[in-house]
């Protein structure tokens, strides 16, 4: 368990170091387990800015919420998708 319990806190450690107005996706966030990740944010509270976090193409997995959340932060969307040529932080 003490293994999963320092997965998940680099998982969080990472999201939590997204800054405002960029977005990672969920394999910069858990290398080789990006499914990890988003179970990792399923069970997350409020201070963890879960809406920075989204696939590999831009896609949202949270909707209309996520979306109104990145915009509010200046996040670029090219139709339905984050612009990720723009807004993506990479390490």
């Amino acid at each position: 368990m003490r293994r999963s319990s320092e997965n998940v806190a680099r998982v969080l450690a990472r999201v939590r170091a997204t800054p405002e107005g960029f977005v990672r996706t969920y394999g910069d966030v858990s290398p080789g387990a990006p499914r990890f990740a988003g179970t990792v944010l399923a069970g997350t509270d409020a201070d963890v800015p879960w809406h920075r976090i989204v696939r590999a193409d831009g896609s949202l997995a949270m909707g209309a919420r996520q979306r109104a959340l990145l915009e509010a932060e200046g996040v670029p969307f090219r139709g339905e998708r984050v612009d990720m040529r723009i807004a993506r932080l990479l390490d």
